[in-house]
């Protein structure tokens, strides 16, 4: 209990005394309310603390305050919170945590006033916190932006378009045949756009595959993609027209032959025809032996 005494004399340190020890809005103000933001996001049954201040578009946010008060100062205060977006909405509430989402992606600069009433009769004590949130896109799509379909021994330009918000850290790989290779490492690629471009060549005909895992700073995806190389149609006409005018020309001779026997006691001929089929290559051997005598 305070006792002041009516004397004048004493009037002063009185007073001096009910303010310092008979208050507890003074204890309040020494003690600023003191805490931090930490931002949650739900996706499906999984909730992930966002401590950075990056946050996805369009999914389940909360911010909590948690109150840092070891002393217990405001262990009977009631509080008021103002929730500034930074979009133009403000939400009011006493409740420490505030729900909502944001529809767009962009930086957003976050503002909370706290209003902390100690007791009935004192002005509210406030302190105003903030905090700068990077709203990212997730990713939602990897697209093969051109055909599916590719010649053999040709230069192939790939783009693929990535539905997300960079930067993104793609690590992609080639299959020949589609077939996993565990030995084989990926290769990492920094993305500052929307597009990764890849030049192959494919050394044979098949199907092939391109493995493709990309993330943000939100979201992650994986995903792979299977490839047709076919044969270049005019090298296959090239081919088969050779390979037509051996055989003609075979024929053709083995006919003369045939045709002049008096040539049978001059001349033998061997006739040997190799088709080596390497990239196209064809060898075409006539070997005519003459006789001794």
């Amino acid at each position: 209990p305070c006792n002041i005494q009516s004397v004048i004399s004493h009037t002063y340190i009185a007073y001096v005394f009910v303010i310092c020890f008979c208050n507890p809005l003074t204890i309040a103000k020494k003690e600023n309310i003191k805490g931090k933001l930490v931002f949650y996001q739900m996706e499906g049954n999984a909730t992930y603390v966002r401590d950075r201040g990056e946050l996805a578009s369009y999914v389940p946010t909360e911010t909590m305050f948690e109150l840092f008060d070891p002393q217990k100062n405001f262990s009977s205060a009631k509080f008021t919170y103002t929730w500034d977006l930074g979009n133009g909405q403000v939400i009011n509430s006493t409740e420490p945590v505030v729900r909502y989402y944001y529809p767009e992606s962009g930086n957003y600069t976050m503002w909370l006033k706290v209003g902390a009433n100690v007791t009935k009769y004192s002005p509210p004590v406030t302190e105003v916190y903030s905090a700068e949130v990077q709203v990212l896109d997730a990713i939602k799509n990897i697209e093969l932006k051109g055909p599916s379909e590719y010649e053999v021994s040709q230069d192939a330009s790939l783009i693929f378009h990535v539905d997300g918000s960079p930067p993104l850290w793609v690590c992609w790989r080639f299959l020949p045949n589609c077939m996993p290779d565990v030995t084989e490492g990926c290769t990492l690629t920094m993305l500052y756009d929307n597009m990764l471009k890849l030049n192959l060549t494919f050394a044979s005909a098949g199907y092939h595959c391109v493995d493709i895992s990309v993330r943000n700073e939100i979201s992650k995806m994986q995903t792979s993609f299977s490839l047709y190389a076919r044969r270049n149609n005019g090298a296959q006409i090239f081919f088969i027209l050779s390979c037509a005018a051996i055989l003609v020309a075979t024929f053709s001779f083995i006919a003369v032959i045939a045709c002049h026997p008096h040539l049978h006691s001059k001349l033998k001929v061997h006739v040997f025809v190799a088709i080596l089929v390497n990239d196209y290559k064809i060898v075409y051997f006539i070997n005519t032996v003459y006789p001794t005598g």
